[in-house]
């Protein structure tokens, strides 16, 4: 009967086949004897697990490849179709159809931005006669009354044509008169509340 002691090498180790992981195997012997050969160079297939890949190159690798995909899709298929388009916008060899559609598109084009100039010609005319500059006063026309129920309204367009209204209150009556103004000027003789709405109308200052 072999006794398992028998088996022993000195040192107290086993040198069996079974036993050889106690001092590593020869495999892994032979691998500690190559000089400038280190653990990292083995992966699992060799017993060993790798070292796992960092966050920040996972994520450049995956940058990479975006951008890698992106280039491909625009040069395979945005950039030919965007001169595909290019072309038959301004007409080369483009068929029959697709030049009758961009002729019907440029006249409409055209038509349309046609009739947006009439219409800001339209309302610039309307504009010019919009009564738009406002002067506004009220102050007591005489000493026994208060409340400042008297006032003087000037409607201005942008050449200064336009009217100045005047309200005189007084304890036994109201009267309203209206003048003409031309360029700023009043055609009438103008009192010195008249003349101030004008000029307040005229200059934006101290107006509605």
């Amino acid at each position: 009967m072999v006794c398992a002691a028998d088996n022993l090498a000195p040192g107290g180790l086993t040198e069996s086949p079974a036993g050889s992981f106690l001092k590593g195997g020869p495999e892994r012997q032979a691998r500690r004897n190559v000089p400038g050969l280190s653990k990292r160079a083995f992966g699992p297939a060799m017993g060993h697990i790798g070292y796992p890949m960092s966050f920040s190159a996972l994520a450049g690798l995956v940058f990479g490849v975006a951008v890698i995909t992106i280039g491909l899709y625009h040069s395979t298929m945005v950039g030919p179709r965007l001169r595909s388009i290019s072309r038959t916008l301004r007409g080369d060899g483009a068929s029959s159809s697709e030049a009758e559609s961009v002729a019907l598109l440029r006249a409409s084009l055209l038509a349309y931005g046609k009739k947006t100039d009439e219409r800001l010609d339209e309302l610039e005319t309307i504009l010019k006669r919009d009564l738009h500059r406002v002067g506004f006063i009220r102050y007591n026309s005489f000493d026994d009354v208060g409340s400042d129920l008297s006032f003087t309204l000037a409607l201005l367009n942008d050449d200064g044509d336009g009217v100045v209204v005047t309200s005189i209150y007084s304890r036994e009556e109201t009267r309203t008169y209206g003048k003409a103004v031309r360029k700023f000027v009043p055609q009438q003789g103008a009192s010195k509340e008249e003349q101030s709405a004008i000029a307040m109308a005229r200059t934006g200052v101290g107006a509605l």
